[in-house]
């Protein structure tokens, strides 16, 4: 009997009560019985536990009724508890296995861990999870493969992927799942070149990859700005044809495409993809609003409307971020007061996030204000950040003074270094100096170290990663030299380093300046790519005020486009102007 509905469950559940009736001394057709009853009751169990139409409380209720319960009945129910959303039972369960509360309780077999390891990873749970990996190994079953790559998830979901690698690198025996996992917790944690070597060592190994392989590499190549690497997956997908180019495959090249700053592949996948869901149409919006295609974008929300499909909170999010970065104010504010009404979504921190940032890019500081102190959720410091920053931007001092007192008072995160920065800059540009140096030792006070901004670019397959003042790189005496080359040749041309970006003496200045991680890679790519060559640099931080106006020169007197994206958007240079429209 299969069983399809909890009411075939019920009725199966009938029959074994009937037939499990013991006669002490039973015949062989009772003993077959009683075999046939304990196999109905064994995919009763099942079913109960593992299916969705299924009733995860009455599974537990045959565990408990078990006289004389099997290794297997509590491997089900711990993956039962660990697939859904009751990890910590599945942990009580695995210490009810392992310090028994009767003999007839069986203890930890090796099909026991990779579930309680997912319990873990899901609790965030890494000291229990280490004190687990210790005693696989007490009880012989290291060398598993099933366990490692439960363990590789755990540390990578946990935030450590150092010793996720350790787990990896002494396994005897990988799968694909092995090399994926590893992979997408590289990615994860923030690792993306390490991922995309691994990648083509796996490659080198002639591991087969299957589609979770390709969106974590893809994944990876959208961090770094690979796009090389990003196009040579995208043709082995086409090339094997063992992935289809619909669902999370074409959704996550589109993605990649656009974010290496090629919205054209981005374009050609999405029109290449024939089941396309709300998940690629967002990931297509949201690739025109980086790169300032916003008419686009808006465009094809409209005809995703047309055919039906519902938009998503991200869907959403994608659209009021091509508002944002296209200046269409009164669009975007027509789209988020619909937003609920129209498709029953409630507004998160990241949709007021766009609708602030829209306000603030377009100039109009006290409406973002007024609209910040109206949203009924606590804005996020940055949220703060983003209006203190358009203050300075806009030349608006007395406000983002009173932003920055305001912010502090609320000490939403005592860590943040990123709004006092900015209102250091704000003081600097009116000249307050006294009041600049105030801020800057309550910094030192505080010991809010800024973040170290770094840049990436790819050069004929090769990562290269730039860290600002870092010198550390192997070529620097070229990178120097150049950069110098570079800034006698800008001068001429009108550039003026913008040093009130910076708080510091004259001397410190002009070292700080030269030395952005943006300025040391478009040097570096300068050297290493032929004239009239695109250059590809992604960016954590947005540029400072100074090297947004280097780049714009740049482009101009070598003819030179520079795709520089940061963490909201994509600057494209060209002939001394940028995609931005000079608010970045």
């Amino acid at each position: 009997m299969e069983i399809a509905t909890m009411a075939q469950a019920l009725q199966l559940h009938a029959q074994v009560l009937k037939s499990g009736c013991q006669n002490p001394n039973p015949s062989t057709e009772q003993t077959q019985q009683t075999l046939h009853s304990q196999q109905n009751l064994s995919k009763l169990f099942t079913f109960s536990a593992l299916s969705p139409s299924g009733s995860l409380s009455y599974a537990r209720l045959i565990l408990n009724s078990l006289q004389t319960p099997n290794s297997y009945y509590y491997n089900t129910m711990i993956r039962a508890y660990s697939d859904l959303t009751h990890p910590a039972q599945a942990i009580s369960l695995f210490l009810a296995m392992q310090n028994p509360p009767s003999p007839s309780t069986p203890r930890p077999d090796k099909f026991t861990f990779p579930f309680v390891l997912k319990a873990c990873s899901k609790l965030c749970q890494i000291p229990l999870g280490e004190q687990l990996h210790g005693l696989v190994w007490k009880l012989g079953f290291g060398p598993d493969m099933h366990i490692s790559n439960a363990l590789i998830h755990m540390y990578s979901a946990g935030g450590v992927p150092d010793l996720a690698f350790k787990v990896f690198d002494k396994m005897l025996e990988r799968d694909v799942v092995s090399w994926t996992s590893i992979i997408d917790g590289l990615v994860d944690n923030d690792k993306p070149v390490k991922a995309i070597a691994l990648f083509e060592h796996m490659l080198e190994n002639d591991v087969e990859f299957n589609e979770a392989t390709v969106v974590s590499v893809l994944r990876a190549c959208a961090d770094t700005g690979a796009l090389s690497m990003g196009r040579k997956v995208h043709d082995l997908v086409k090339e094997k044809k063992l992935i289809s180019l619909n669902g999370k495959v074409s959704t996550t090249l589109i993605d990649m495409y656009a974010k290496c700053g090629c919205i054209d592949g981005a374009k050609e996948v999405f029109s290449e993809t024939v089941n396309k869901d709300v998940v690629t149409w967002t990931a297509m919006i949201a690739g025109l609003a980086i790169h300032g295609q916003c008419k686009e974008a808006t465009e094809l929300f409209d005809k995703m409307k047309g055919l039906e499909i519902k938009p998503d909170e991200r869907t959403l999010t994608a659209l009021l971020s091509a508002y944002r970065n296209g200046h269409m104010v009164n669009e975007g504010l027509a789209c988020f007061r619909t937003m609920k009404k129209k498709y029953k979504i409630r507004p998160k921190m990241q949709h007021y996030g766009c609708v602030i940032g829209m306000l603030a890019q377009a100039g109009h500081l006290e409406n973002a204000e007024t609209f910040m102190n109206k949203i009924p959720v606590e804005p996020d410091a940055v949220l703060w950040r983003s209006l203190i920053r358009a203050c300075q931007i806009h030349g608006d001092v007395e406000r983002g003074e009173r932003l920055m007192k305001h912010f502090e008072l609320l000490k939403l995160d005592s860590n943040d270094s990123g709004a006092y920065v900015v209102h250091r800059n704000i003081l600097v540009s009116e000249g307050k100096w006294k009041e600049n140096g105030k801020t800057r030792a309550l910094t030192n006070r505080k010991k809010l170290l800024k973040a170290s901004g770094y840049s990436r670019m790819e050069i004929n397959g090769e990562i290269y990663e730039f860290t600002t003042g870092e010198l550390g790189h192997l070529e620097v005496e070229e990178i120097i030299g150049k950069m110098g080359e570079i800034a006698l040749n800008l001068s001429c041309e009108g550039y003026d380093p913008k040093r009130s970006d910076l708080s510091l003496d004259d001397e410190e200045k002009a070292f700080e300046l030269f030395h952005h991680s943006e300025k040391l890679a478009v040097s570096f790519g300068m050297i290493k790519t032929s004239p009239g060559t695109s250059i590809r640099i992604v960016k954590n931080f947005r540029p400072c005020e100074d090297c947004h106006s280097f780049m714009k020169i740049l482009s101009k007197i070598y003819q030179r486009d520079i795709f520089l994206r940061d963490h909201v958007r994509f600057h494209h240079f060209r002939n001394g102007e940028c995609s931005c429209g000079n608010f970045w």
